[in-house]
């Protein structure tokens, strides 16, 4: 305590244990990175070519288009940045540390040299450290060494544990040393610059989809400005516009959507007691069709109260032991224990049941351990399935040993019956397993006890039976709900334990999860089974009992050996090589260790099974609004591709100025297509579907269909409204409509003028009824809660006043070279516009009639089944 005292006066403040982060950009450097990109680097091209045209109106326009997206991808790039602190605020890790207010927990960046650390299985080294106490101390230092076999530590030669690194067995203590980059991991920080970021899959397949888009849009906007040339029309002008109309065609939006989509999710996320730790998680989370998931802490309430007792050859309630009687039983279980209760509880919920049974007769595990001094120990292990300590008495030693039922009373050759030592018979162990198999059958948790005195070192063999407990730990309310909901969603719960194989299956059948005991096997079976057979033998099990954490490795690989998308839950140091394993793996934020937070995609902040159902439903969810976002973007483009193609292959003057194609991208790029990537739509229920394969396309259930279908019904009301007054003027006049005759008619400057705003309004306001549409291509607009998607009403609103702006705002009007419209001509249009709302209900309608008739045919084949004798499927 002197050294620590010592150390601590060299001015060290707390709060700077942490490493140091790349340095933030400035403001100014965000903006500028903004610009650099290839798309905008087009748009400069335009820019430059309308400053040397003398087109400033279309300059100006240009370079505010560039200007806007630069400031909101300034904004996205701030909220991005303050969500990721936010999350590691949430994430960072802890340390328990000892001083003279006993032992307490403290955010890990505030240590400080001197402080003494208590280190243990499943918690992160948080400092670099010189151990002054160790109990099998193992630490797995493979992010430092590369060395994949966990280091022995001790108190002389290898007495040194580094930050990050992570205790996988045993206990000790130690003294900080260095914090923050003083560490050896601070050493490395400091070679290291910044890294990018990855893309997750969901943004490659989206990249790789803008290239082909951008290839073919460019070579169609080449393709129109040939043909330009060969209709021998104003050069220059329609240089502008094939370059407008190939940003245009470009979804330059996407990634910065897809972006802003996936970083909302996160804050979404936490609202379900979810952290999301690396973000391609998120879109995993939506094909998910195998959750594999611990018993205890996460389909129970992990809250374990000893119930029942078995000593002295008879079952009893705790209060009706004896404390002079039952001593060995009271006393073995509150000394062979790591948990203690006294201040704060801290350790095992098990091991807290069994002190509180010791508590209520009065006794307490520091408190006797003065009497018994703990002089060796072999910590728990999921192999063994026992720990054993070793007391100095007063005049003898004396071990305890606690585990396994049946490890237990394998190793046992006494017992302890009628207040003496009795050999432990054939019958009597009969009589025994037949009270634990009791036991488990009510779904009690066994926990036996055994003891060697007098004891010679550590042994686990020879031991005398005294007797278990049998622990509830009662059913979490709503994971019996979150099941049905899985089942519903086409999801399959298997449930994995360390629990005897009856005792899970009694739990397994409360929750619904199996029915027949055939759904379980047991790890003593699954090791005999080779990879093929399991695959095979795990279509149909619902249980898995008795295993040990290598047997969750090999139980994910059969899963997704069948091809399912598995998502693991755990809390242990050794769950932490299944939930890598996984494609999502989810570990437990209460109850969880450092090791498996490291390891896992996502953390559930409340340990409660039915927040994956949560999570899940919002991983679906989120996809598919990035889908429909995407499907929203694509066909807008391509309603504009198709009314500037069609126009210039009929030889008429182009329906949309350069400005105009800039500025629709502008407002639909934007706000509607953000709004979609954010619609929540609470009251579609995502778990009334089967998860989407893993690779299944952004176009797959008709989204090709539809981003074709509405970019053509745009590219068609475009053109109605370009050509609808000199079609009117040919019929008022009796001539006949041919192009020819239309292409004389849009000679005239103020005509074609007209008739440019009207395809620009048209065009404009078709894409944001459009996508009030998109929210749900299912789902009649008068059945739809439009009030869930405030922003989608601002969008429109937004969009729409825009839109107003640029054609009854004078100087607007002159900058766009467009024309007022009255109110009949705007209430024309605004019908026109509205058509895709139109195509909607007609296509939900059409889906409507079409379900109703597949059910009345399901009815009439069931009839004539039954009428048969058969049976329909």
């Amino acid at each position: 305590m002197q050294e620590k005292s010592k150390e601590q006066g060299n001015g060290q403040k707390r709060g700077y244990n942490l490493l140091d982060k790349e340095e933030q950009k400035s403001m100014l450097s965000c903006f500028v990175e903004q610009l650099c990109d290839p798309l905008i680097f087009i748009l400069f091209a335009a820019a430059a070519i309308s400053l040397l045209l003398r087109e400033y109106g279309d300059m100006c326009i240009i370079l505010a288009v560039v200007l806007l997206n630069a400031v909101v991808g300034v904004i996205q790039e701030g909220k991005a940045k303050r969500a990721l602190e936010a999350l590691e605020k949430m994430t960072s890790p802890h340390a328990l540390i000892h001083d003279e207010d006993g032992i307490r927990e403290i955010p890990a960046a505030d240590l400080i040299p001197g402080d003494i650390v208590c280190l243990e299985a499943g918690r992160q080294v948080p400092a670099d450290i010189r151990i002054i106490s160790a109990v099998n101390l193992k630490i797995e230092e493979s992010a430092l060494t590369g060395e994949s076999v966990p280091v022995s530590k001790n108190t002389t030669d290898q007495n040194e544990a580094y930050m990050t690194t992570n205790v996988t067995y045993g206990r000790g203590e130690g003294i900080v040393t260095a914090i923050g980059m003083d560490t050896k991991i601070g050493g490395i920080a400091k070679l290291l610059s910044g890294t990018k970021t990855e893309l997750t899959p969901l943004q490659k397949r989206l990249a790789d989809l803008g290239k082909i888009l951008g290839t073919v849009s460019v070579f169609l906007c080449i393709l129109l400005f040939v043909m330009a040339v060969l209709q021998r029309r104003n050069v220059a002008e329609m240089l502008i516009t094939a370059i407008s109309l190939a940003v245009a065609a470009v979804p330059e939006g996407l990634p910065a959507i897809v972006t802003m989509v996936l970083g909302l999710s996160v804050s979404r996320m936490v609202k379900v007691n979810t952290i999301v730790k690396r973000l391609p998680s998120v879109e995993t989370l939506g094909c998910v069709s195998v959750v594999c998931s611990d018993k205890t802490g996460t389909l129970t309430q992990n809250r374990m109260t000893v119930t029942k007792c078995y000593t002295d050859g008879k079952i009893c309630e705790p209060k009706r032991l004896n404390r002079r009687k039952d001593r060995y039983f009271l006393e073995g279980y509150a000394l062979c224990n790591d948990a203690s209760i006294r201040g704060e509880r801290i350790g095992d919920p098990t091991e807290l049941a069994l002190l509180d049974m010791a508590a209520g007769f009065e006794i307490q595990r520091e408190r006797l351990e003065e009497s018994f001094p703990r002089t060796q120990e072999i910590a728990f292990d999921s192999e063994r399935k026992m720990m054993t300590t070793l007391h100095r008495g007063e005049k003898e030693n004396v071990s305890y040993t606690k585990g396994s039922p049946d490890e237990i009373l394998e190793r046992s050759a006494f017992l302890l019956e009628g207040g003496g030592r009795i050999p432990m018979t054939p019958e009597k162990r009969r009589e025994i397993d037949q009270v634990i198999h009791a036991f488990t059958g009510e779904a009690l948790r066994v926990l036996a006890l055994g003891m060697r005195n007098p004891a010679s070192g550590l042994k686990e063999n020879g031991l005398t039976f005294i007797g278990f407990v049998g622990m509830a730990d009662p059913i979490r309310p709503e994971a019996e709900d979150a099941v049905q909901e899985f089942y519903r969603a086409g999801v399959k719960t298997v449930m994995i334990t360390g629990d005897r194989i009856d005792t899970a299956f009694a739990i397994a059948k409360e929750l619904h999860i199996a029915s027949e005991e055939n759904e379980c096997i047991s790890g003593e079976e699954l090791m005999e089974m080779t990879d093929e057979m399991l695959a095979e033998k795990i279509k149909k099990v619902r249980v898995f009992a008795h295993v040990s954490p290598e047997h969750k490795v090999r139980i994910v690989a059969a899963c997704k050996k069948n091809g399912e998308i598995t998502a693991m839950t755990g809390d242990g140091v050794n769950d932490a090589p299944s939930l890598k394993a996984a494609d999502v793996g989810i570990a437990m934020g209460k109850a969880g260790t450092d090791v498996a937070k490291n390891a896992a995609d996502i953390v559930l902040t409340d340990d409660n099974f039915a927040t994956i159902a949560k999570a899940i439903a919002q991983g679906r969810c989120i996809y598919e609004n990035i889908r429909k976002s995407v499907i929203f973007l694509l066909s807008s483009n391509f309603g504009e591709i198709i009314t500037m193609l069609v126009s210039v292959a009929c030889g008429f003057a182009a329906p949309l100025k350069s400005s105009h194609i800039l500025w629709i991208n502008l407002i639909t790029d934007s706000l509607p297509a953000l709004a979609l990537g954010v619609d929540e739509e609470e009251n579609k229920s995502y778990m009334d579907r089967p998860p989407r394969g893993k690779d299944e396309s952004l176009f797959a259930g008709g989204g090709l269909n539809c981003t074709c279908f509405y970019g053509a019904l745009i590219a068609l009301i475009s053109m109605v409204a370009f050509l609808q007054l000199p079609v009117g003027i040919l019929l008022r006049a009796g001539n006949q409509i041919t192009p020819a005759a239309i292409r004389t008619l849009l000679v005239d400057t103020e005509l074609l003028n007209r008739c440019q705003t009207y395809a620009f309004t048209v065009l404009g306001m078709s894409q944001l009824f459009h996508a009030i549409g998109m929210r749900d291509v299912e789902t009649s607009l008068f059945r739809m809660n439009h009030l869930e998607n405030r922003l989608m009403i601002a969008a429109f609103v937004i969009g729409m006043g825009l839109q107003l702006l640029v054609t009854e705002v004078p100087y607007f009007v002159v900058l766009f070279g467009t024309c007022r419209l009255t109110l009949l001509e705007w209430v024309k249009l605004l019908v026109l516009a509205s058509m895709p709302l139109f195509a909607h209900e007609l296509l939900v309608f059409g889906s409507c009639l079409g379900e109703k008739e597949n059910r009345e045919n399901r009815k009439e084949a069931t009839g004539q089944a039954v009428s048969s004798g058969g049976r329909w499927s």
